[in-house]
């Protein structure tokens, strides 16, 4: 009996812990998030995303929500890599600290390729590569960040895992292109476990 009353309050405590945040779009405006290049909520008949329409005049185009405080959990987003001669793609930014501090999933369907990075002080710098190809389309991503261990996915297969204690701080999470890489984002999903 104590048994089961320490596991259901265990189980309630990690519940109280946990937080889920959706972003579908369809409700929600960028007018919270902060963004370089020219992000705006675009749409077909069905569907609302977040999509990024101008270049910044740096190199990296940033959207990220001011209000989430993310350390470790699981964060997941469609994308769709609509254009871009010098870049295509894009991907999720977390632990972002503010524009030049953060970590960054990117898949690259003009390099066939998915990467992490850290902008560390401004500095990109490449942590892990895997040679991927995708079709042409809607895509899912997802990161699972524990401690300085962190885990990176494409439509639900393990492509990269790293570790990296350089940005251990609660930071917020968002979405990145590079250069003129005008990507899609839709349905982003935050669950943070602390």
């Amino acid at each position: 009996m104590l048994k089961n009353f320490i596991l259901i309050t265990a189980l309630a405590s990690s519940s109280l812990l946990a937080q889920t945040i959706n972003y579908d779009f369809e409700k929600t405006d960028l007018s919270k998030w902060e963004s370089f290049g020219t992000w705006e909520i675009t749409s077909d008949e069905k569907e609302h995303r977040a999509s990024m329409t101008k270049r910044s005049s740096g190199s990296f185009n940033l959207c990220y929500n001011k209000d989430v405080n993310f350390t470790d959990g699981n964060i997941t987003v469609e994308f769709k890599a609509n254009k871009g001669r010098i870049d295509q793609g894009g991907g999720l930014m977390w632990r972002v600290q503010d524009n030049d501090n953060y970590y960054v999933a990117r898949f690259n369907p003009l390099e066939d390729n998915f990467r992490f990075y850290i902008v560390h002080d401004g500095m990109r710098s490449e942590l892990a590569s895997a040679d991927v190809k995708l079709s042409s389309g809607w895509h899912t991503m997802k990161i699972e960040q524990k401690g300085d261990s962190f885990k990176g996915y494409l439509d639900g297969k393990l492509q990269l895992e790293h570790k990296d204690s350089k940005l251990k701080k609660a930071g917020t999470v968002g979405v990145w292109t590079k250069a003129d890489a005008q990507t899609s984002f839709d349905n982003l999903k935050i669950e943070m476990s602390r």
